[in-house]
């Protein structure tokens, strides 16, 4: 994807970029429960801006759904076990290996010089759902850089994701699950 005259394009770093998905733990054993975070770390992804204003600005990110990593201190089998279920019967990866997000509007506030406040409206491919999927976020722009981040959260059903349970069903996942990324991004070239 090359980008238009008059646009700067930032690629996503990621060895500098940190996105994590946290799952909460709900039932009647829920407080013997872990509720689980989720490190991204293999993504990647660009950012475009028209040099006049980020309300041109587009945003495209893929993340390979079956290297998503426990980030949590929790023993290996552990996090064998947790990682196994989660490529296996919740983000179903063999079928569904790319997560991907495109934005389809962008709108700024700028707060102070290179800082903006931004709310990124675009659609989430997740377990082969595509659906509307706002984002807010706090944007620094600098000369050869790009950083954002911000929280943001979903509801897996309405990606047919199916809630998976332990300790025979006294312990859940709730339905809800919370997004917070800090994505660098250097300008291409610089």
């Amino acid at each position: 994807m090359g980008a238009e005259p008059g646009v700067v394009r930032y690629l996503l770093n990621p060895a500098r970029s940190r996105f994590t998905v946290r799952a909460f733990a709900g039932g009647m054993l829920s407080a013997l429960g872990h509720s689980p975070t989720f490190s991204i770390r293999d993504c990647a992804g660009e950012v475009q801006i028209a040099a006049a204003s980020l309300e041109a600005a587009s945003l495209h990110l893929v993340v390979k759904a079956d290297l998503l990593k426990v980030a949590d201190d929790v023993s290996e089998t552990d996090r064998q076990e947790i990682e196994s279920k989660m490529r296996d019967e919740v983000l179903e990866t063999s079928k569904y290996p790319e997560i991907i997000y495109e934005s389809t509007t962008v709108t700024s506030t700028r707060i102070f010089e290179g800082q903006y406040r931004v709310n990124i409206n675009g659609k989430l491919t997740l377990h082969g759902v595509t659906r509307d999927c706002p984002i807010p976020a706090m944007v620094m722009v600098s000369e050869d850089s790009l950083r954002a981040s911000g929280e943001f959260t979903l509801l897996q059903s309405n990606y047919g994701i199916k809630l998976v349970s332990a300790a025979g069903g006294s312990i859940k996942v709730k339905d809800e699950l919370k997004f917070a990324f800090d994505i660098v991004a250097r300008k291409e070239g610089a």
